[in-house]
């Protein structure tokens, strides 16, 4: 048994069980991707894949047992890399984060710029992307926070997950429409007109449509788009008027539009930041977790991430 056994195993399920994939992500041939699979099979004395004729279908109930403890003996390696480059490099490397168009625009540019001026060393990547690709970003080992509001990332037993803060929606218009004139908005009202908001899956949009379902309200969505500078865009347009994140209006920039308060009207979302289960951090991502998550250290960070899943 070797590491370029166990890599192949592990690269086999990842890539859906297609060799051809599965050779050109680990520069071997597919040749030999084969007889490596053959010989751990052979060395361990059971079948770890379905096949049919030359292709592989899937795993074997042997096969899911072994493929967990690859998973497992491949994260140790990892977390012994991250831990000598965190002896010789403690104050520099990259701080890699995936999260929405929302996130990355409206809430994480004060605490980033923060972040750097306390590690100047550090650099940042910043993925903006939709809840399923963090979900498999951070899976993958790609970044090393997630930060999203859709349940994918907190209800995923593959990730610790912390509460970063709380938010609401709110309803924009331009400033001369009817609804600036109301001294308490209702469902009703809102939806008497076009709606522009996110879509499905994105930024919480499931807690629009569950408080008009649950008045028994239909709604009609004009439009809807991943980011709510497109909201507002096609609001000031005059062809709607947009549900959005509170924190995604800002009174200086959005000339022309008017914010009217909705957390009377829709349900707290919870944003979240994510980092993989049994995954090594170095150090200064335990202080972007905390400086994130008030209360949050790296004893209690621990915890979860290497603690037992419920």
């Amino acid at each position: 048994m070797n590491l370029q056994q166990l890599r192949i195993v592990r690269e086999t399920a990842r890539r859906q069980f297609n060799l051809t994939a599965v050779s050109a992500a680990l520069f071997t041939s597919q040749s030999g991707v084969s007889k490596h699979l053959r010989d751990l099979e052979e060395e361990l004395g059971v079948t770890l894949f379905e096949r049919r004729g030359k292709r592989l279908l899937g795993l074997t109930e042997a096969g899911e047992i072994v493929l967990g403890s690859v998973e497992r003996i491949m994260a140790e390696l990892d977390n012994m890399r991250h831990a000598a480059d965190q002896f010789v490099h403690s104050d520099s490397g990259s701080l890699r984060i995936a999260t929405t168009h929302t996130q990355a625009r409206y809430r994480l540019p004060a605490l980033l710029k923060q972040f750097q001026q306390s590690f100047p060393k550090v650099k940042l990547v910043l993925h903006q992307c939709g809840p399923d690709e963090i979900v498999e970003l951070l899976k993958a080992g790609e970044v090393d926070v997630g930060i999203a509001t859709e349940g994918l990332l907190a209800n995923s037993r593959h990730f610790a997950c912390f509460p970063y803060y709380d938010w609401h929606h709110s309803v924009v218009v331009p400033d001369t429409h009817p609804l600036c004139q109301l001294t308490s908005l209702t469902l009703a009202d809102i939806a008497a007109y076009p709606v522009i908001t996110y879509h499905e899956g994105y930024t919480g949009r499931n807690n629009i449509d569950e408080a008009f379902r649950r008045a028994d309200i239909e709604l009609e969505i004009a439009m809807s788009a991943l980011d709510a500078d497109v909201i507002k865009t096609y609001v000031d347009l005059e062809l709607g008027i947009g549900i959005l994140a509170s924190m995604a209006f800002d009174e200086r920039r959005d000339v022309g539009l008017t914010l009217l308060d909705g957390g009377h009207l829709f349900p707290n979302n919870t944003t979240y930041l994510g980092v993989r289960r049994g995954a090594y951090l170095r150090s200064y991502v335990y202080d972007f977790l905390s400086l994130c998550s008030q209360g949050l250290n790296r004893e209690s960070a621990d915890d979860a991430i290497f603690g037992a899943v419920e």
